[in-house]
C-alpha cells in the first residue's frame, strides 16, 4: 500500500511541474489538428477512391 502511495505523491509531484498551455494556445492548436485530420482524411479517400477504381478496372481486363 506505500509503494501505492507513493507513486500517487510523485504523480501528483509531477502535475505541479506542467507548464499547461493558455487557452488561446489550446484552441490554436486543436485547430491544427482538426485541419491536418480533414486533409489527411480527404487525402487518404481520394488515394483509397483511385486504387479502387485501378482495382476494378484491372479486374474487368481479366
Amino acid at each position: 500500500m506505500n509503494a501505492l502511495i507513493n507513486y500517487v505523491n510523485g504523480a501528483l509531484e509531477e502535475l505541479r511541474h506542467v507548464r499547461w498551455p493558455t487557452r488561446q494556445q489550446a484552441i490554436r492548436l486543436s485547430v491544427i489538428v482538426i485541419l491536418f485530420t480533414g486533409i489527411s482524411a480527404i487525402f487518404f479517400g481520394i488515394a483509397d477512391f483511385g486504387l479502387a477504381e485501378l482495382i476494378q478496372t484491372l479486374l474487368s481486363l481479366v
